[in-house]
């Protein structure tokens, strides 16, 4: 082992931090590592690298996980609807499992004896770092500056610009992360219970306003197709961002718990996700039997929680990723959704497995599976137990 750190590395404030204070304050060999989830251009990656350098790295990676990101998590996220609290499509929770995996095995390629990330004592993601390093590079010791100096953001501003790097604090108000599943922010507005993020903080300001309608094509619940167009995944939920982002549609607050046992409230917009998501659910919801729906609901939940609390490693996640695959064979069609600022409705969906279109039977019309006997029979039948229990009052 060496005197060798690896650094989680976004080039924000934390990590800036992070990187200055190893090099020049303890004299550390650290290794810069940017995992990229399909949050950043190609541009803002090389201007990361150059910052990287400029700061002391010596050695700067950008891993890109993008496609694996997507294969290994975000489609359970959409053949399982996934919305914490109704709200948040697990951007960074996510993000940061995936993103903490592919840095413990940076470290542990390298032989690392260090792993740094930046992350506060009061959060989730200092959980999600620390399961996955001591799990998959265990011989790594984890170093944490922001957590263990209790420092503020403005104290974190002071000491680079002490150290001669130039940050301002207007940079530093709200802290912004970036994936392809949606992107947070926070700021001293989340870290009060009444006030709302101001238009200016959300990284995508809007830019159209006629109201337009996209067609979202699917197979087996995966998202092949945008308005005729054949796309990968990947390719896909990148142009719904670019779209949903002129019209500022996936904005929101999410309140929730932290797996620390607090109450916790971040900014997001997550356009693609949330069109996504909205238009899988639809086409589910008419394909689907009411039992696959209500089992889904309650596995897909529990899915969704686990990965939000760190639990992404623990086979039970392989088994619930199982069953919401083997949902997905009839969830084919198309859905189209109408575009307007700030928010999307759905129009309706076409489908070889529609099961309003069955040829048995159409709601509160006229059927061919049954005649008025049977139903009369079988709402008799229904109601039994209903009217034994009532016959002793």
């Amino acid at each position: 082992m060496s005197n060798k750190a690896v650094l989680a590395y976004s080039g924000g404030l934390d990590t800036s931090y992070c990187l200055v204070n190893l090099t020049k304050d303890q004299g550390m060999e650290v290794h810069t590592v940017i995992v990229n989830t399909g949050g950043f251009s190609a541009e803002e990656l090389k201007d990361i690298e150059a910052r990287a350098y400029e700061l002391g790295s010596s050695k700067h990676v950008t891993i890109d996980i993008t496609d694996k990101y997507y294969n290994d998590c975000v489609r359970y996220l959409i053949y399982g609807n996934i919305l914490k609290n109704n709200t948040y499509p697990l951007s960074v929770s996510a993000e940061r499992m995936f993103q903490s995996i592919a840095i413990a095995q940076y470290a542990k390629d390298v032989d690392a004896e260090y792993i740094v990330h930046g992350s506060t004592g009061a959060g989730n993601d200092q959980i999600r770092f620390d399961v996955a390093f001591a799990v998959i590079s265990p011989q790594s010791k984890i170093i944490t500056p922001i957590r263990d100096e209790k420092l503020s953001r403005q104290q974190e501003v002071e000491y680079l610009q002490a150290n001669g790097v130039n940050y301002s604090w207007e940079k530093a108000k709200y802290s912004i992360n970036r994936g392809i599943w949606g992107t947070s922010v926070g700021g001293v507005e989340t870290l009060t219970s009444n006030q709302a993020l101001p238009e200016d903080a959300y990284p995508t300001q809007l830019s159209r306003t006629e109201p337009s309608v996209i067609e979202i094509e699917f197979e087996k619940g995966i998202p092949v197709g945008l308005d005729g167009e054949k796309l990968s995944p990947v390719a896909l939920i990148q142009k719904l961002n670019e779209i949903g982002g002129e019209y500022a549609i996936g904005r929101d607050i999410h309140v929730g718990d932290t797996i620390l046992g607090i109450k916790g409230r971040v900014g997001f917009e997550a356009p693609a996700a949330y069109l996504l998501i909205k238009a899988h659910h639809l086409l589910e919801k008419h394909t689907l039997t009411r039992w696959q729906l209500l089992h889904k609901d309650s596995l897909s939940n529990w899915y969704g929680t686990l990965l939000h609390e760190a639990q992404y490693l623990d086979p039970v996640m392989r088994d619930i990723e199982a069953f919401l695959e083997s949902s997905q064979n009839h969830v084919t069609g198309k859905v189209k959704v109408q575009l307007n600022p700030y928010h999307f409705s759905m129009i309706g969906i076409e489908s070889p497995y529609d099961m309003m279109q069955s040829k048995v039977a159409t709601y509160g019309e006229e059927n061919e599976a049954w005649d008025s006997r049977d139903a009369r029979g079988f709402i008799k039948i229904f109601g039994n137990q209903l009217k034994i229990v009532h016959s002793f009052d």
